[in-house]
């Protein structure tokens, strides 16, 4: 029988993520219950899913008080960042296995909270850090494992957000403003910090982090530029920032994420009305934004490992790039590419088999004489093109593993340790810490 999944929050993630993952495969999971409270969200997702319109809600906690007879198996928790606590408290009361987007929280009293009470209820959750899933970072996982670059002394992970992403997300969009949001050390880098916490296998011992908000500032702003880019900007064709080019022009022939942001009606003419006076057609330094455009983080592990997280707007690609160096050998890669580089210094040197990666050229690096091995990670396209929809593949891991664990039932796999994902987010406030005070922050 289908699990029976009762989904809070009808957005990008809930919607076109969980929502669609079950639409597809309804021999395997089905939305049984959903709540939203934009009325449009909600029946665009129940009509794909064959939710019946009485379980259909627009509070989500109208939706958990009905879950035992609506005979829901889990619970998905996709509201706005704010609410994931209260949510997931709630969801923890009912029982019931939740796999939760992340952060987890946005303060560190909440997230104690949430803490707190998933071990007094021994709660099964879920934090949805797809990254640990994405094919890419398991053949890494499992080469380290394997011993083969012998043991981990250094991990460096760059985020390149790329300069249209940050100024869709973190200037324009939801995740612009501490008030509303959450630090963007939490909002984007708790998965790079997830990952880095996951190969170290311990808290760290210190954090330390510098960043700042830079350069989408007034001051910035082009001589004459409005509030909107619509209203007569004189930098329109210079300007990279330029709303309607991005929207209305690369992105014609796309509605799904980002574009879906700016409202309904996604007709050429649609979106020009929504930049003409919506929160995504403004001027990238005349927004209400806060957060940093670039930060740098430190980690040092009891066991010897150090690490550093290397943040920034002002990249070309949007990915994520890798190095991690071991005694016995190192290992870089790039996210987008899904092209991984494993340099072995033993000239007998082999490497574990790699379920996950795709062979490419072996080589012997001159003139030391070591191995070197090339590998490709993550789904492709009809074409041969690294496919990275889904993140690369680690959203329909992620659901598949705790979807594969409910049907188990007592005998599948335990949630991921909670306290390791709890720890990243602290990580992530420990940053915030550091950068705000100049100081590195030891773990307690």
């Amino acid at each position: 029988m289908a699990v029976r999944l009762g989904i809070l929050g009808a957005g990008a993630r809930g919607s076109d993520t969980y929502g669609r993952w079950a639409v597809e495969r309804p021999d395997r999971a089905r939305v049984a219950a959903l709540a939203d409270p934009d009325a449009h969200r909600r029946d665009c997702l129940g009509d794909a899913a064959g939710t019946a319109p009485a379980h259909r809600y627009a509070d989500w906690r109208d939706l958990l008080d009905d879950a035992d007879a609506t005979g829901l198996d889990a619970i998905v928790i996709a509201l706005p960042d704010r609410l994931h606590v209260e949510a997931a408290l709630a969801a923890a009361a009912t029982g019931l296995p939740i796999l939760l987007e992340k952060p987890a929280a946005t303060t560190e009293e909440d997230l104690d909270r949430l803490a707190a009470a998933a071990r007094e209820r021994k709660a099964r959750i879920w934090i949805g850090h797809v990254m640990r899933y994405q094919p890419f970072w398991r053949a890494i996982r499992r080469t380290v494992d394997s011993g083969a670059v012998g043991r981990l002394v250094t991990v460096r992970v760059e985020e390149n957000i790329g300069f249209w992403h940050y100024a869709h997300s973190y200037v324009r969009g939801n995740w612009r403003n501490l008030a509303s949001s959450s630090p963007m050390v939490l909002a984007k880098t708790c998965h790079d910090l997830d990952i880095i916490r996951w190969f170290a296998g311990e808290a760290p011992s210190t954090v330390s982090s510098v960043g700042s908000l830079s350069y989408f500032r007034p001051e910035h702003a082009p001589a004459g530029a409005p509030g909107h880019c619509l209203d007569g900007c004189p930098a329109a064709d210079s300007c990279p920032f330029y709303a309607p080019r991005y929207y209305a022009e690369a992105l014609a022939d796309r509605d799904g994420w980002p574009v879906a942001l700016l409202g309904d009606d996604l007709s050429p003419q649609g979106r020009l009305d929504a930049l003409r006076d919506g929160p995504y057609g403004r001027c990238v330094f005349h927004c209400d934004n806060d957060v940093v455009d670039h930060q740098q983080t430190v980690a040092e592990f009891p066991g010897g490992l150090t690490a550093v997280l290397s943040t920034s707007a002002f990249t070309g690609q949007n990915t994520r790039t890798v190095r991690f160096t071991g005694t016995a050998g190192e290992i870089a890669g790039n996210l987008r590419t899904g092209a991984l580089e494993i340099d072995l210094f033993s000239p007998t040197a082999r490497l574990p088999d790699l379920p996950e990666a795709r062979p490419g050229r072996a080589f012997t690096r001159e003139p030391m004489g070591h191995r070197v091995f090339e590998l490709h990670t993550g789904p492709v396209t009809a074409t041969g093109e690294p496919d990275h929809r889904g993140h690369s593949g680690g959203d329909e891991a992620l659901i598949d593993a705790f979807i594969t664990a409910l049907e188990a039932g007592d005998s599948g796999d335990a949630p991921p340790d909670l306290e390791a994902s709890i720890d990243s987010h602290r990580m992530a406030f420990a940053a915030e810490r550091s950068r705000h005070t100049a100081t590195t922050v030891h773990w307690t």
